[in-house]
């Protein structure tokens, strides 16, 4: 691709946030119109508890919809905390789901895509909880609850996962370097692109003579962030929020 490619994760969006709904909207607005394409690989949501349970409100579907129809190809791979995002809110905002991993390919060579929870493969209870969720028949019981019920499930589950966290090694629940590096060799690529861990970077690895690269998307809590891919160059970049959250 000769334009721009923009890639972001981990925006948490929540009413109680302004500040990440702003600056995302005026990111949208402004430069990803000028971008072939925008990536986002998960959590782009705090919380999502199905599709009819979505704000009337909601300025971000009409806001990516604008972007589509500028111009601008969008694609969406679900996080773990927006894995229930369905087909009738991505056909509204005009975003067409991508598979994890995904292989895109970048200056003719592979790239992949992923949102990075399936590498945290050191915290098995983690692992546990995300292949029970995933599971068709779950999700499909979990959406014939009424939403308020579901919303309540959500809070709890939030709160566990919280308690959860607090008492894991930050190493647990980082990526397993074993498994980027199995995923790159199954993919038959040198660069992989993931969020999730909330440690924005890019960390280069050898292994049997071959340099890899890993670049690591940031959250949207303090500021925004993005990967720029551009004529070659790879950029990880910080949107500042603005300090009034409009």
């Amino acid at each position: 691709m000769d334009s721009p490619l923009l890639f972001v994760a981990d925006l948490h969006l929540h009413p109680d946030r302004p500040a990440a709904i702003q600056t995302f909207l005026a990111f949208l607005a402004g430069e990803a119109r000028q971008a072939g394409a925008l990536f986002i690989l998960g959590d782009l949501f705090e919380a999502w508890i199905g599709d009819d349970a979505a704000p009337a409100d909601d300025p971000v579907a009409p806001a990516i919809q604008a972007l589509v129809e500028n111009g601008t190809w969008v694609g969406f791979m679900p996080g773990n905390r927006d894995f229930l995002v369905g087909d009738d809110y991505l056909a509204r905002a005009g975003i067409e789901r991508m598979r994890e991993p995904t292989v895109i390919r970048v200056d003719d060579l592979p790239v992949v895509l992923e949102h990075g929870d399936a590498l945290c493969t050191d915290d098995a209870a983690y692992q546990a909880f995300r292949q029970q969720v995933r599971d068709p028949a779950w999700q499909r019981d979990f959406l014939a609850l009424p939403p308020d019920e579901r919303y309540r499930q959500a809070l709890e589950a939030r709160e566990k996962s919280g308690e959860a966290m607090a008492g894991k090694d930050s190493a647990i629940m980082d990526v397993n370097q074993q498994a980027v590096r199995d995923r790159l060799t199954a993919c038959n690529a040198r660069d992989l692109i993931h969020g999730h861990t909330h440690r924005p970077a890019v960390h280069a690895m050898s292994a049997d003579g071959n340099d890899y690269r890993r670049v690591v998307l940031g959250d949207w809590f303090q500021q925004g962030s993005v990967l720029r891919i551009d004529q070659g160059e790879w950029q990880l970049a910080s949107l500042p929020f603005a300090a009034d959250g409009g």
